[in-house]
């Protein structure tokens, strides 16, 4: 009853204005912005006899790594068997972890990215082979126009989707280097994703496109203007529209960078004690924590600036497995693409495929550090945490030995689908509409 108050009191204040005229600064529904889809879904629903042992193996893994709190979610055969949260959303409140929590996904959100891109390729919209830059390319502006190295006009969209676009962090990642990139174009603070990559075009590559794979952040960003281009709609416009939205996921948004204008329940991020303070990627002369506007996460874009919850993250992987299961929102061509090696292109969006249907993805971002896995029997499971750690990515390692272990304390998974427990679309109220 107090949550449905909750609710009510809530949509109440929508509807008399109280949430300001900055609430209105974008077209977005009332659910978006203030009433997740997973709402219904509780800890309390998870709290059961199966997962004990599973919860003792979590429990140890937060303590281990100092991590304020986490969120989990697992799927087994199509249906979502457990989600639940873990420690907290904030470390002075003490607010629990709900499964309803966002979280930023970091680097998983280039899987959204991919996805998106052969959902245009199958469309016959673009094509994976396009070139990117050039006259014949899709980013055929003149403000990409001239790059110092030739070799750029060979990138294609599956170079980049395989991070063979000729870059790699020798120098620095060119999405992490604010400051550097205002000075080198003349330009203020703080520079978005077109400048960066104007500044990555003014310098050689590191190797020929497509003879070599090297991990990258600006490929992936890049990837987002070309979805921009080719449908003439804002990057997470396309990909909510389009993507997310016909999965049945309605919670992911694109990140913000500092405190303030975090999104409804999304939890607070928090570093290493000894981690080192940046100058403001806003030119203010502050130095700030990485997670808190010393990195952008705003510019980052394409690359990593999704927000997320668990249970949607473990349904979007449902919707791209392959499996029966669920209806994919891909083709088997497209889900082979990504996933087998032997194509030539694969991993496309994942971080690894493997032969025997394993498949993962990580994202980290100062301040959060994330999984997204599929084993080889079709289960699935995403965990979230709102702390980074001293080893930075590393972390990855540890999340996946301690969720298999903690996988291998379940001695009978019950049978029951609590994505049933969800509501399963946003209330039709535009906060923009007359």
């Amino acid at each position: 009853m107090r949550r449905l108050a909750k609710i009510l009191f809530i949509l109440v204040l929508v509807f008399i204005g109280g949430f300001g005229p900055e609430a209105t600064e974008r077209s977005t529904s009332v659910a978006d912005m203030l009433v997740p889809a997973n709402l219904r879904l509780t800890n309390e629903m998870s709290e059961i006899h199966e997962f004990e042992g599973f919860e003792r193996v979590m429990k140890y893994f937060l303590k281990r790594w100092d991590i304020v709190g986490a969120s989990v979610a697992v799927a087994k055969e199509g249906k979502l068997i457990y989600a639940k949260g873990f420690g907290y959303t904030d470390s002075t409140l003490h607010q629990p972890v709900e499964p309803y929590h966002r979280f930023r996904i970091a680097s998983i959100s280039k899987l959204i990215t991919a996805v998106a891109i052969m959902k245009l390729n199958e469309e016959g919209k673009l094509s994976v082979n396009d070139r990117v830059f050039g006259v014949d390319g899709i980013l055929n502006d003149p403000f990409y126009a001239n790059p110092k190295d030739k070799r750029v006009y060979g990138i294609t969209v599956a170079h980049l989707l395989s991070h063979e676009g000729g870059w790699t962090t020798r120098w620095g990642d060119q999405m992490f280097m604010p400051h550097i990139v205002a000075a080198s174009l003349g330009v203020s603070l703080p520079v978005d994703t077109k400048s960066i990559v104007r500044f990555a075009l003014n310098r050689n590559l590191h190797f020929t496109p497509g003879t070599g794979r090297s991990y990258s952040n600006l490929g992936y960003a890049i990837l987002g203007l070309v979805i921009e281009k080719v449908t003439g709609m804002p990057y997470s416009e396309y990909c909510r529209k389009y993507i997310l939205e016909p999965c049945g996921i309605y919670d992911m948004m694109l990140a913000k960078n500092m405190p303030e204008n975090k999104a409804p329940w999304e939890v607070s991020y928090y570093e290493p004690p000894d981690a080192v303070m940046k100058p403001s990627v806003y030119g203010t002369g502050d130095t700030l924590h990485a997670s808190y506007g010393g990195n952008d996460i705003e510019a980052l874009g394409a690359a990593g600036a999704w927000i997320a919850t668990t249970p949607d993250l473990v349904k979007f992987v449902l919707k791209i497995d392959g499996a029966d299961d669920v209806k994919d929102i891909l083709s088997e061509e497209s889900v082979d693409f990504m996933t087998n090696s032997a194509r030539g292109y694969a991993p496309v969006g994942w971080k690894a495929t493997v032969g025997n249907g394993t498949w993962w993805r990580t994202g980290s971002f100062p301040g959060t550090a994330g999984m997204l896995k599929k084993e080889p029997d079709g289960t699935v499971w995403a965990i979230l945490l709102n702390t980074s750690s001293w080893n930075g990515p590393e972390i990855s390692t540890e999340i996946s030995y301690y969720m298999a272990r903690a996988l291998a304390q379940v001695r009978k998974w019950p049978d029951r689908d609590l994505f049933a427990s969800q509501i399963q679309a946003p209330l039709s109220v535009d906060l923009n509409s007359n």
